[in-house]
Order: structure tokens, then C-alpha cells, then sequence
């Protein structure tokens, strides 16, 4: 009889557990990283910023209740800096074994919050940055991330790099080339920036959650 109590316990504590995990909310200032979709874009920006981790991704944005409804802030390739449901970031993530491709990673310093918040919803409505470059009056989606998190002394928490664009044996990948081609620019190779793969390994952050474990 004690076995049979503790093995129906066992089963109660396992199921919690998942319940748990299936219901898991970030926080105000999470970031969300998204892996690597099939997109000509995707496989571009994920060649050009792959990591040793072999979790490779593409895209990061931030989670923050506005008006009260939980949402998601990003610079998306299709609507730029804009505000969508948590439910539609949720259902339109790349899956994994079914799950959402999303990692929820957490700022580990002592960092104004509602401030980052604020700052990103300020810049709603900008176009996306396809040229990649600083300060521009446009926005890609880590340079969103980076221009937003400051530290309370007005640093920025993230840090800017040389920009890569090219494959790991040094070859331009035809999306690049095809799209500064149309736009009449030059691919700004090395120029200081961001990208999701090298912000995500930054020790300001903690993964908290993984949704396709």
C-alpha cells in the first residue's frame, strides 16, 4: 500500500512538473531568442553568426505586458519595430519536436526594466534595418535589444562587435549579396553591430526556459 501511494505521487509530482513547464510565462524584460528557421534569410544570418552551441538562432525580442496584454516587441523583417500578441509569437515560432523554437533568457544585472521597455516601445514604427548599420532611424531586430537594455550609469548592457556576414570558409552567401545589391550598398562587413547568436551567449544573460525541451 505505501508503494502504491508512493508511486501515485511520483506520477503527481511528473505531471506538475510538465504542467509547469507547458505553462511557463516570462517575465517583463525577458528576452526571447528564436532558433533557426529555413528561410533564405534565416540560413544567411545563422551561417554568418553560428556559435560552438549547437543551438543556432536568427531572431530576438523582448516580452513586456503592454496595456496589460501579454505581448512580444521585436524588429521583425515584415513589420519592423512593432508590437504582437504572446500567442501569435508563440504560434508562429519554427517547431521543435513539436514545441516552440524559443529559449527565455533573463537579465542577471541590475538593470531599469520598465526603462528598457519604454525605450523599445519608442522606436515602434521604424522600418527594418536592412542595411544593418547604426543609427539610422531604422532598427534590426538585436540592434532593438541592444539600443534598449541600458545600465542604470546609461552604458549599454550589450556589446557591439564587427559585423560578419560571410560563411565559415569566407564566402559571401548569395542572400547578401543579392540584397545589398538591390539596395546599391556595399555589405557592411566589420561595421559595429549585433546579432542574436553572439548576444545570447553575453554573461549579463541566464537561459531560464527552453519550450521545446
Amino acid at each position: 500500500m505505501a508503494d502504491s501511494r508512493i508511486c501515485i505521487l511520483t506520477v503527481c509530482a511528473a505531471m506538475l512538473a510538465s504542467c509547469t513547464q507547458e505553462n511557463f510565462v516570462p517575465r517583463d524584460g525577458d528576452l526571447l531568442f528564436c532558433t533557426s528557421g529555413n528561410t533564405a534569410m534565416s540560413q544567411a544570418i545563422t551561417t554568418a553568426t553560428r556559435t560552438r552551441n549547437h543551438i543556432q538562432y536568427d531572431h530576438v525580442a523582448v516580452y513586456a505586458n503592454v496595456d496589460g496584454v501579454p505581448s512580444v516587441i521585436e524588429a521583425s523583417a515584415q513589420a519592423g519595430v512593432c508590437v504582437v500578441s504572446w500567442e501569435e509569437f508563440l504560434e508562429r515560432a519554427d517547431r521543435i519536436n513539436g514545441k516552440p523554437g524559443i529559449d527565455v533568457m533573463r537579465i542577471n544585472e541590475d538593470v531599469d526594466i520598465p526603462a528598457a521597455i519604454d525605450k523599445a516601445l519608442s522606436f515602434k514604427g521604424q522600418s527594418y534595418d536592412w542595411y544593418y548599420l547604426p543609427e539610422n532611424g531604422m532598427m534590426y531586430c538585436s540592434e532593438l535589444i541592444y539600443e534598449s537594455f541600458l545600465r542604470r550609469d546609461g552604458s549599454h548592457l550589450f556589446t557591439p562587435a564587427p559585423m560578419n556576414f560571410r560563411d565559415k570558409d569566407g564566402n559571401m552567401p548569395e542572400f547578401w549579396e543579392e540584397l545589398f545589391a538591390g539596395l546599391g550598398k556595399e555589405v557592411p562587413e566589420g561595421e559595429p553591430g549585433t546579432n542574436p547568436n553572439d548576444m545570447s551567449m553575453e554573461p549579463v544573460l541566464t537561459l531560464v526556459h527552453r519550450y521545446f525541451d
